[in-house]
């Protein structure tokens, strides 16, 4: 009998986090790569509620960073610089090589920028009437370690 197809816009994270872990066991697999971790991090008010937080993974040497999320009565307060500098650090601890992220036009691809990352790829009209932005950086080893880059 054959598998029934269902488009569903209305997920369950529970199917998502399904999908997740049997792409990872593929990758593993496929690459040879067993050392993914997630990563992530948050910033809690005093009553507990999240103001800001990042959220990636570190695999293959590659630090990938899929969410970075700033209240917005709390930016520009260098909390986006504190996040990323830690997730930095952490992913160097990690043996990372490279960060890599994704952002739109609309979003902040000049703060990243100024953080050491390079434009690698652009997708226009991603959504409508911007761009999506991929952006790299390459880590150098973590003081001390004399491995080369």
């Amino acid at each position: 009998m054959e598998p029934t197809l269902a488009i569903i816009d209305d997920v369950n994270r529970d199917d998502i986090r399904f999908l997740d872990e049997r792409l990872y066991e593929f990758n593993m697999e496929a690459s040879g790569h067993r050392d993914g971790r997630e990563l992530a991090m948050f910033l809690r008010n005093d009553a507990g509620r999240i103001m800001a937080g990042l959220y990636g993974w570190t695999w293959g040497g590659t630090c990938f960073i899929d969410k970075l999320w700033i209240h917005k009565t709390w930016r520009g307060h260098g909390l986006g610089m504190r996040l990323m500098q830690t997730a930095e650090t952490e992913a160097r601890a990690r043996g990372a090589t490279q960060m890599v992220l994704g952002t739109h036009s609309f979003q902040a691809p000049d703060f990243y920028v100024k953080l050491g990352f390079e434009r690698v790829a652009v997708i226009d009209e991603y959504p409508k009437g911007f761009q999506d932005i991929f952006l790299r950086k390459k880590l150098s080893p973590p003081a001390g370690d004399r491995r080369p880059a």
